[in-house]
């Protein structure tokens, strides 16, 4: 009898899991005039209800496949676990999720922060409402993340950043290496409203959450992230700030990243 009341357990749970999703879309971007390839994991849904939703924005070079199977591979567990859509858009490799003035067809903040948005909750079951909509990402992510998250703050209740690279001022040679001027031009010209530190005025009343994380070895980020820590301490402005073993690879922020979705269900459960 246990062995049959196993079996039956161990089937009703492979039946849960098979009706989970990882569909691939191709969404229209009016502001782009193209389609932007993105991954949307569901859990297993249920009629009738609706889900918290997170929108994960990969790193520099990266893309949605690649944040699946190698920078957070639970995801799709994740998914299951927390009862939550998570949407994972295609940056481009470079686009720094900014709305570029150089590059008509790289428009995305827009695109993130409104048409993709618009597109999940005509099309999924989510819950339409900013107390359950968050925003996260690693490196070039944990900017856009923190970029569209505070331009879109009526949309986005709560914002996390890993390892983010929060201060273009500071970049140095990165600032070409990592082709930020492609989109945005040089750092000597670069328009002020593109840094992160102008975002504090608004994150001040903007009555989100905010995570941030970084690796103590990361020697491209931690600097950045300790300076924009202080500032928001100085300011008063409440947020979470976490420091822990790691340099700048896959196996710090897939850790990292793991965790602030821990933290953003619990926010959501508020």
């Amino acid at each position: 009898m246990k062995n049959l009341v196993s079996i039956v357990c161990v089937l009703t749970v492979s039946a849960q899991l098979s009706a989970q999703k990882v569909t691939h879309q191709e969404v229209f971007s009016a502001k782009m005039n193209k389609t932007v390839k993105t991954i949307i994991i569901t859990p297993d849904v249920q009629q009738g209800a609706t889900y918290p939703s997170v929108y994960i924005l990969h790193g520099y070079s990266g893309n949605p496949e690649r944040t699946i199977k190698q920078d957070i591979p639970d995801l799709v567990q994740k998914a299951q676990e927390y009862k939550t859509i998570y949407v994972l858009p295609d940056g481009n490799y470079n686009s720094w999720y900014v709305d570029s003035p150089l590059v008509k067809d790289s428009q995305y903040q827009t695109f993130i922060g409104q048409e993709l948005v618009d597109f999940v909750n005509k099309n999924y079951p989510v819950k339409n409402d900013k107390k359950t909509r968050g925003i996260l990402g690693w490196s070039m992510g944990g900017y856009g993340a923190v970029n569209i998250g505070t331009a879109y703050n009526h949309t986005f209740g709560i914002v996390g950043s890993s390892c983010g690279a929060l201060d273009f001022n500071s970049f140095g040679e990165g600032y070409t290496h990592y082709q930020v001027d492609k989109v945005l031009g040089s750092a000597i010209s670069l328009n002020p409203k593109f840094l992160t530190d102008n975002k504090v005025k608004t994150m001040a009343t903007a009555e989100q959450q905010y995570i941030f994380d970084c690796g103590t070895e990361d020697t491209q980020m931690i600097e950045m992230n300790r300076k924009f820590h202080k500032k928001l301490t100085d300011l008063k402005i409440q947020h979470l700030y976490i420091e822990s073993l790691g340099i700048h690879d896959p196996k710090y922020w897939s850790r990292s990243l793991s965790e602030q979705l821990t933290l953003f269900d619990r926010f959501f459960k508020l």
